[in-house]
């Protein structure tokens, strides 16, 4: 059995070199499929371990409170909130009330955000950036740290004081490589004074962190956020919380979401018009939404393999066309069906086998080539499962490809191969 089997692989390998343009152009479409794969699959882990990255530097214990709910609508509502159209969901008095210790004794921390996109300028260069007014502790929740200068105090939320903290893109992008503390910038035409460079936390689900401007709430509700909420409190556009500790986290929650169904009136069973969202939620969701886009690419790339499966199988008809005589002198001489069916089983699925492995090989390329064009905002994962699923279906394609050609071959009869021009 090991000596038919060395035979075979043997002979597949000399008819594969004696016809290298076919074999090339068989190569072609398994290659360029299995290649497609490998790297889509990268692209996909490379994405998920970057998500996965990003909310787990949130905090464990950190939850979020966003208008609108879960549902089309909601998300709507929650756009028009956010961009001034309709009354904001979330106030500054829902902020004050998550921090009553004795209604929700699991949260410890409130962070209060109004944020906005509005035009910056400096005396070089001016831009478009997010505007996010917050308290002190906002800083502390996101575990946010001030690289240069100073951070907000309390002393500056208190008296609404026209100061700012800059990300280190919107730093670069505002003053280049001179100093920015101690600056004047203006947003929307009002002045505040640079404090501190907030270092660099990349981008989230928010978008690039390393592009916002910090004020104080206070100076964000007095010169530039005027929406205002039910009984004419000052609007919020997210509340982030932080949970005693990691298992409290359902607990303050539910906490939050009494809260505010009682603040808002929102009646039993009736959809709420804000979202509490906790850590693992939102890795949940990412996760879902990048495994349904990889799943998708590495279809359209798998339809691509089997196109190349197809090629491989007419051009081994081809091969039992152009060997008609060689099979009928093969069977002229002993060789049994199975044999015939067993050396064309073989030499497709060394050209799968071949093509699957050189398709993992620019799979790995075309991984790094998209982690350089992301410019390091996340790197392509090729893991050992991407590979040998690959290579797995590339073998099952080849072996398909080749059943049909190889059964052809086999029922070939001798007199009538022999007398084939």
């Amino acid at each position: 059995m090991i000596v038919q089997f060395q035979e075979n692989l043997w002979t597949a390998l000399q008819s594969l070199r004696a016809n290298k343009l076919r074999t090339a152009l068989s190569l072609l479409g398994i290659l360029i499929g299995v290649g497609a794969v490998v790297a889509l699959l990268a692209a996909g882990q490379g994405v998920q371990d970057y998500i996965q990255r990003q909310v787990e530097a949130i905090g464990p214990n950190v939850l979020f409170v966003f208008p609108g709910g879960f549902s089309q609508d909601g998300f709507a509502r929650a756009a028009a909130q956010q961009s001034g159209l309709t009354r904001p969901a979330l106030t500054l008095g829902d902020a004050r009330a998550l921090q009553d210790p004795s209604r929700a004794p699991d949260i410890v921390l409130v962070a209060p955000v109004a944020s906005q996109t509005l035009p910056v300028a400096s005396t070089r260069k001016r831009t478009v950036t997010a505007v996010r007014g917050v308290t002190p502790e906002y800083l502390i929740a996101r575990n946010w740290v001030v690289t240069r200068g100073r951070s907000l105090a309390p002393e500056d939320e208190r008296t609404a004081a026209r100061v700012a903290l800059l990300g280190v893109d919107t730093a670069q992008s505002l003053f280049g490589e001179a100093d920015p503390i101690g600056q004047l910038i203006r947003v929307r035409d009002v002045p505040f004074r640079v404090i501190g460079i907030l270092s660099r936390k990349g981008g989230t689900s928010s978008g690039n962190e390393d592009e916002v401007i910090l004020i104080p709430l206070s100076a964000m509700h007095q010169y530039l956020y005027s929406a205002r909420g039910r009984g004419g409190e000052p609007g919020l556009s997210l509340i982030v919380l932080v949970a005693r500790s990691p298992d409290r986290i359902r607990g303050a929650q539910e906490q939050a979401t009494a809260i505010l169904r009682e603040r808002h009136g929102i009646r039993f069973r009736k959809e709420e018009d804000f979202t509490v969202v906790s850590q693992e939620e939102i890795l949940s969701l990412f996760g879902n939404l990048t495994t349904i886009l990889t799943a998708f690419l590495s279809t359209i790339a798998g339809i691509s393999l089997l196109v190349g499966g197809i090629g491989v199988m007419n051009i081994t008809l081809v091969s039992v066309r152009e060997r008609t005589r060689e099979i009928g002198l093969r069977k002229a001489v002993g060789a049994r069906r199975q044999d015939i069916l067993l050396q064309f089983l073989t030499e497709t699925l060394l050209l799968a086998l071949i093509g699957g492995l050189l398709g993992v090989l620019l799979g790995i390329v075309l991984a790094f080539f998209i982690s350089t064009l992301a410019g390091g905002a996340f790197r392509a994962i090729v893991t050992p499962g991407a590979i040998l699923l690959a290579v797995g279906i590339s073998s099952a394609v080849g072996l398909a490809a080749g059943v049909y050609p190889a059964w052809r071959a086999a029922r070939l009869d001798p007199i009538v191969a022999l007398r084939y021009e």
